[in-house]
C-alpha cells in the first residue's frame, strides 16, 4: 500500500503543476486550470480550454485553427520555453514570439525583426462553442486597453496584464452574421506583436476565479457554477462599445440594471479594473445618445418602436445609482447629473394621468395586436402585450426614484431628493391596489387604459414587487403562498431550466407572436404554443426576482428548491449553446426543447446574485 502512495504522489503533483508535451506536430501543456495547444508552423494558440476553478474540468477548445501563415516558422523548446522563429533562422536569432507555461499562466513575448516583423497572436473563438468575450476599458476603434480579463462564460477568465511600458491595447471585434450565415460568428482578440516602436512587448494571462467570497459557502462544490459564472452577465459589445445580450449581440438599455446589481458586488477585476467601470463607460454611451433596444431610434425610421420601453429608464437610473454608491465617484456624479436628471424627468413625464404610476402609450387592450409587431408592447418581455399601467416596469421604476433621491442629494440638490423621493412614494401608495388580483390572490402583469387586469401568474412580476418593497408585508406571503401553489398545480418542476415566466398560457388576443415556435398560436386560450419562449418558456432571464423575494420572506427552504438546480446547471452549462434544432437554449420547453436565439443571454445569470442570500 505505502509503494502505491509513493507512486501515486509525482502523479498528482504533475496534475497540480502542469506538465508539457509534444505530440506529433503539436505543443501541449495542460494543468488542472488550462490547456494549451501551440500551433507547429507559427507562433499561435491552436487550443485553449481553462477552468479557473483547478478542477481539470477543460472542455473542447472554442478557438478557431489559424489561418495558413505566409510565413513558414520553426518552434524549438529551450527549457521551459517554447520559441518561434523563421524557418532556417539560426538559435542564436532573437525569437518572433516564445511561450512560457506555469500552472496558471502564460506568458508570451514577442521581439521585432526587421528581416521578419513578427505577427500578431490572434485568438478567433467560435460563439457556438463558447460565447468569449473581452473586458476592459475599451477605446474608440473597440480596442481594450490592459489590464483586460478575457472570460469564458461558464468555464473560467484570464486576466491579461503586461509589464512592457506603453503596452498597446488588445484589437477586440464580435459579429453576429444573419441567419444562414452564422457558422461564421466570431469574437476575435488580438495580442500585437512586437513593432520598431515597441522593439519587445509580453503579455501575461493569468488563470483567476472573480466572484464574491462567501465564508459560509467556501469548498462547497454545489457553489461552483456560481463561482466559475459570476462574470458571465459582463459581455461588452466592441462594436457599441458598451455592455450588451452578449458580445456580438444588441445593447438593451433596459438590462443594465441587471448588469450593475452584479458588478456593484464584484471584487477587482484587476489593478486598476473593476466591474463598475465598465458601467460607467456602458452609461457614458447613453449619456452621450447612444441609442439601443428599448429607446426610440435604435433602429432608425421603425414605425414600429414609436415610443422608448417603460423599463428603459428606470434601468438606467438604477445603473446609475448602483455605480455611484458602489464607486463613490462624485465627480462623475456632478458632472453627469444633468444627464441623468434628464432620464427621471423623462421618466416622470410617462405618468399622464398623474395618479403616481406611469403608463405606456399603448393601452394593453386585448386583441390590439396585429401580430406582425406594428406596435411593440411595453418592456423586456416584447411578446406579451404589457400595455398602460405595467407593474413590472413600475416595480423598477419605484427602486429607481429611491435611487434617483439618493444620487440628488449626494449631488447637492435637497430639492429634486424631495420630488422624487414623494414621486416614489405616491407610486408605492397606489401599486398594490391598483395590481393586485383578488380573484387570482397575485399581482396581474398589467392594467390596460379599458380598465382590465391581465393575469397569468407572472412569476417575474410578483417577485420584483416583493423583492423591492411594494407589497405590504401582511400580504407578501399570501402572493407566494398562491404562486408556489400555482407551480404545483401545473406541474413544473424543473429548475435546472430556470422559471417560466408565467404559469399558464398568455391567451392568443395578449401575444404579439403569430408563429407557434415563438410561442404563438391559432387557439383563443394560447396553449398551443404554451411553455415556448416568452408564452411560458423556462429560462433563467428574471428568475432571481423569485428566488430573492422567497429568501427574504425567509422562506429558505423554497428558494434552495429553485436555486440549487439552476447552480448545477449554470455549473454544466446548461442556459448556453444551440440544440439539433438550431435553436439556443436560453429558453427552454418544460421538457427541456431548446427555444431561444440568442445562444447565450446573459440576462439569466443575474440569477447568481441570489447566492448572497443563501
Amino acid at each position: 500500500m505505502l509503494k502505491k502512495i509513493i507512486l501515486l504522489i509525482p502523479a498528482l503533483l504533475l496534475a497540480a503543476v502542469g506538465f508539457a508535451k509534444e505530440t506529433g506536430n503539436a505543443r501541449q501543456y495542460e494543468s488542472a486550470y488550462m490547456r494549451v495547444e501551440l500551433a507547429p508552423d507559427q507562433p499561435a494558440l491552436a487550443a485553449l480550454s481553462v477552468d479557473s476553478l483547478g478542477k481539470k474540468k477543460l472542455g473542447p477548445s472554442p478557438l478557431r485553427p489559424p489561418a495558413k501563415s505566409a510565413t513558414s516558422y520553426e518552434v524549438r523548446l529551450a527549457g521551459s520555453r517554447y520559441e518561434y522563429r523563421p524557418a532556417g533562422s539560426p538559435a542564436s536569432a532573437p525569437p518572433a514570439w516564445t511561450f512560457d507555461f506555469s500552472t496558471r499562466r502564460i506568458v508570451a513575448r514577442s521581439t521585432f525583426s526587421a528581416q521578419n516583423p513578427p505577427p500578431p497572436l490572434l485568438l478567433d473563438f467560435n460563439p457556438h462553442i463558447n460565447r468569449a468575450t473581452l473586458l476592459g476599458l475599451i477605446n474608440s476603434d473597440g480596442s481594450v486597453r490592459l489590464p483586460a480579463i478575457l472570460h469564458l462564460p461558464d468555464r473560467g477568465t484570464f486576466r491579461i496584464t503586461s509589464s512592457t511600458p506603453g503596452a498597446p491595447p488588445l484589437p477586440y471585434d464580435a459579429l453576429r452574421y444573419p441567419e444562414g450565415q452564422r457558422a461564421n460568428d466570431y469574437v476575435k482578440v488580438t495580442l500585437p506583436a512586437a513593432t520598431a516602436s515597441l522593439p519587445h512587448v509580453d503579455y501575461t494571462l493569468e488563470v483567476v476565479a472573480i466572484y464574491p467570497h462567501i465564508a459560509k459557502i467556501h469548498g462547497d462544490p454545489r457553489f461552483d457554477g456560481y463561482r466559475r459564472g459570476w462574470l458571465n452577465i459582463l459581455q461588452l459589445s466592441p462594436r457599441h462599445r458598451a455592455l450588451a445580450n452578449h458580445a456580438a449581440s444588441d445593447v438593451c438599455a433596459f438590462t443594465l440594471f441587471e448588469y450593475s446589481a452584479v458588478a456593484v458586488k464584484s471584487p477587482p477585476l484587476a489593478p486598476g479594473l473593476t466591474a463598475l467601470d465598465l458601467i460607467r463607460q456602458t452609461l457614458d454611451r447613453y449619456l452621450d445618445g447612444m441609442k439601443a433596444y428599448g429607446l426610440v431610434g435604435y433602429v432608425p425610421n421603425d414605425p414600429s418602436l414609436p415610443y422608448d420601453f417603460l423599463d428603459t429608464y428606470p434601468s438606467l437610473l438604477t445603473t446609475a445609482w448602483d455605480y455611484v454608491r458602489g464607486s463613490n465617484d462624485t465627480a462623475w456624479l456632478k458632472q453627469n447629473y444633468p444627464g441623468v436628471k434628464d432620464w427621471a424627468t423623462k421618466l416622470l413625464a410617462m405618468d399622464k394621468d398623474n395618479d403616481g404610476l406611469f403608463e405606456y402609450p399603448v393601452s394593453g387592450n386585448s386583441g390590439i395586436w396585429d401580430k406582425k409587431f406594428s406596435m411593440h408592447a411595453a418592456n423586456w418581455w416584447d411578446d406579451i402585450g404589457f400595455g398602460n399601467k405595467d407593474a413590472y416596469s413600475n416595480a423598477l421604476a419605484y427602486h429607481a426614484l429611491l435611487g434617483m433621491a439618493d444620487l440628488a442629494r449626494r449631488a447637492g440638490h435637497p430639492e429634486d431628493a424631495q420630488l422624487y423621493t414623494s414621486r416614489a412614494e405616491k407610486l408605492r401608495a397606489i401599486y398594490f391596489q391598483t395590481f393586485y388580483n383578488p380573484a387570482t390572490g397575485v399581482l396581474a402583469g398589467w392594467k390596460s387604459a379599458d380598465g382590465n387586469l391581465h393575469d397569468y401568474y407572472f412569476t417575474f412580476v410578483n417577485g420584483v414587487a416583493i423583492t423591492y418593497g411594494l407589497v405590504p408585508p401582511d400580504k407578501a406571503n399570501p402572493i407566494m403562498d398562491r404562486m408556489v401553489a400555482e407551480m404545483k398545480k401545473v406541474g413544473y418542476t424543473h429548475f435546472e431550466y430556470g422559471l417560466p415566466g408565467n404559469l399558464i398560457p398568455i391567451r392568443r388576443d395578449d401575444y404579439l407572436e403569430a408563429r407557434q415556435e415563438w410561442g404563438g398560436g391559432k387557439k383563443e386560450d394560447g396553449s398551443d404554443g404554451f411553455q415556448i419562449y416568452e408564452n411560458g418558456g423556462a429560462t433563467a432571464c428574471y428568475a432571481y426576482f423569485t428566488i430573492e423575494a422567497l429568501y427574504k420572506l425567509g422562506r429558505h427552504k423554497e428558494a434552495d428548491t429553485i436555486l440549487f438546480p439552476m447552480l448545477h446547471a449554470f455549473e454544466e452549462g446548461g442556459f448556453q449553446g444551440q440544440g439539433p434544432s438550431g435553436r439556443t437554449y436560453d429558453w427552454k420547453a418544460w421538457d427541456g426543447t431548446p427555444y431561444g436565439y440568442e445562444g447565450l443571454l446573459v440576462d439569466g445569470y443575474m440569477t447568481l446574485l441570489a447566492v448572497l442570500s443563501y
